[in-house]
């Protein structure tokens, strides 16, 4: 269901639920554990998401669905699972490790809110991105709405999920919707150097990035700046790093 893997400072989690990756509560379950085990461990600077299936992620469980819809009380047991996947995705996005999503095939519905709760997104040209909800008569409610619009702005928002556009990897990257995409046979190799280098980082500086980052425009970001810097500085693993660089040899210019 959620295989994992340590690259160093990498944690690699393989979705692994044929034939799709579709979300029930056993999964959401799994990926809250992960997230918890990550949060405690300080050798993990990110978590890269990807997928063993032909999908990245296809949404909620459609069977699941079935069987609620199909008896008493199924509204509220779908809405909690809605809510579930609202509260472990915010998770993953507040998450103090970068989280790296590598989408190599269909990220539709919850499958793509996913995604949109990680930090960063790569696609490959021939992925499928969608939030289809509203031609069930519904909407992507697990953060969909919110996440793609402070990402991509109000327009783009209103054209992908008021249409229930589906769009490959390229323009998925023109909208702003994922930072890259390439071709398929590369997406892995890629994205796994990607990881690496962006892992490399301190994870208590990538932290406080992550932080700052999400207060902007709050009016907080600038005073959340200097606390971090001072926490930072004050960090070893900061000075040490801030040391080797001052003492590098200097050619004239």
């Amino acid at each position: 269901m959620l295989g994992i893997e340590r690259r160093g400072r990498v944690l690699v989690a393989t979705l692994s639920r044929p034939p799709v990756n579709a979300i029930d509560a056993a999964l959401l379950a799994r990926l809250d554990a992960l997230l918890a085990e990550a949060e405690a461990d300080p050798t993990v600077s990110l978590l890269h998401l990807r997928s063993a299936q032909r999908a990245f992620c296809a949404g909620a469980d459609l069977a699941l669905m079935r069987t609620c819809l199909a008896g008493s009380g199924g509204v509220e047991t779908m809405v909690g699972l809605v809510r579930e996947m609202q509260r472990v995705f915010e998770r993953l996005e507040r998450a103090p490790f970068v989280s790296l999503a590598e989408i190599g095939g269909a990220a539709l519905g919850g499958g793509l809110e996913l995604a949109l709760a990680c930090d960063l997104r790569v696609a490959a040209d021939e992925a499928k991105l969608a939030l289809p909800e509203v031609g069930l008569g519904l909407l992507p409610a697990a953060g969909g709405t919110q996440r793609l619009t402070a990402l991509c702005g109000a327009a783009v928002a209103r054209r992908l999920i008021l249409g229930g556009e589906t769009i490959g990897g390229a323009e998925a990257l023109r909208l702003g919707v994922v930072q890259w995409a390439c071709p398929a046979h590369d997406l892995g190799e890629w994205t796994a150097a990607l990881a690496a280098r962006i892992a490399a980082h301190p994870r208590g500086a990538l932290a406080a990035i992550k932080r700052c980052i999400a207060l902007a425009g709050s009016g907080a970001g600038f005073g959340a700046e200097i606390d971090a810097t001072r926490v930072l500085y004050s960090s070893p693993q900061t000075l040490e790093r801030v040391s080797a660089f001052l003492d590098r040899p200097r050619t004239a210019a």
